[in-house]
């Protein structure tokens, strides 16, 4: 009987370890996709295209870094250097959970600066 609540306990850990497992891996490669697609919608705005154009790049290189975009901003600065600001969410595999990511690139704001 023992070796029986044993095992159940034994197995209980395992699955809790494979979940944490995938979170962590999917909450990196969310972390990942955010910032590639951040990117490249800042490129995007800083070349010209409006916010819709910015954001359907950063839309497109979510996606191919198996994410998908959940939100998107492009703030023009006083630096005339345009800010994206987007979020980007993929869904955990085996798992109800969906993990999510903001990123921004572009024009840091004068009040977040490190200069003070």
């Amino acid at each position: 009987m023992l070796a029986v609540g044993l095992v159940g306990v034994l197995a209980v850990l395992l699955v809790a370890g494979l979940l944490v497992a995938a979170v962590a891996t999917t909450g990196q490669r969310v972390r990942t996709a955010a910032d590639l697609a951040a990117l490249a919608a800042a490129g995007r705005a800083l070349e010209g295209a409006d916010r819709s154009g910015a954001c359907a790049a950063g839309g497109r290189v979510a996606v191919q870094n198996g994410a998908s975009l959940l939100s998107c901003t492009v703030s023009p600065t006083e630096t005339g250097i345009p800010r994206v600001e987007l979020e980007v969410g993929r869904p955990v595999d085996g798992t109800p959970w969906t993990v999510r990511a903001r990123a921004a690139a572009g024009a840091v704001p004068a009040e977040e600066g490190w200069w003070g």
